[in-house]
């Protein structure tokens, strides 16, 4: 997959993996990386379909409809990938939190529903339910970060609520901030997950 690898400063600090948004690339999150974790090394991955020419990490039927079968074969191809990086940048597998925003979220929630040990814990700015009707992986000790939006016109407050209800029903540590910007992503909203981030790692 095409991707970008940034050594850290700390070894011991997670390793964040990023995942743009429709139509982003591996360096739109950058910056957020570098606010949340200075120190950490960055993986960041550019989603391998192309919708009209915009880069996603897997296929939709229609907004807010995704082509499951496409979604569980990109998160295998997403989870296989991690595995690899690994292994050739020296990394430990285990010491990895997502970042991930609107698509990118998607894929990096469809990780933990997928794949036990796949993610230490997550960033997910504005995600949707990735897949209904699947026992998820055991995530006690997971924690995982949910910006949403009380007026977002693509993940409601309900789907936002339902994605929270899943994952902390599989043990994950769930914590939601809300805003009322759309879909956007705002400072106000990074600086909520930089602040958890520090409470979680720091």
């Amino acid at each position: 997959m095409k991707h970008l690898f940034k050594q850290g400063t700390n070894p011991a600090a997670p390793v964040l993996v990023l995942f743009h948004g429709t139509g982003g690339t591996e360096h739109d999150l950058l910056p957020l990386a570098e606010a949340l974790s200075p120190e950490s090394s960055v993986l960041s991955i550019r989603g391998n379909v192309s919708e009209n020419g915009m880069a996603r990490y897997f296929r939709r039927i229609a907004e807010g409809v995704f082509d499951l079968e496409d979604l569980v074969f990109r998160t295998k191809e997403v989870n296989a990938f991690l595995d690899q990086a690994a292994e050739e940048y020296g990394f430990d597998r285990r010491n990895l939190v997502a970042v991930g925003y609107s698509n990118g979220a998607n894929i990096a929630g469809s990780l933990l529903f997928h794949y036990k040990d796949s993610l230490r814990g997550a960033v997910l700015h504005h995600p949707m339910v990735p897949i209904r009707g699947l026992e998820l992986p055991d995530l006690s000790g997971v924690p995982v970060f949910i910006g949403a939006g009380e007026n977002d016109p693509i993940c409601s407050p309900e789907e936002t609520k339902e994605l929270e209800e899943l994952l902390s029903g599989a043990g994950a540590s769930v914590d939601v901030h809300w805003e009322r910007f759309g879909h956007q992503l705002t400072r106000s909203e990074v600086a909520a997950a930089v602040t958890w981030y520090k409470g979680q790692y720091q």
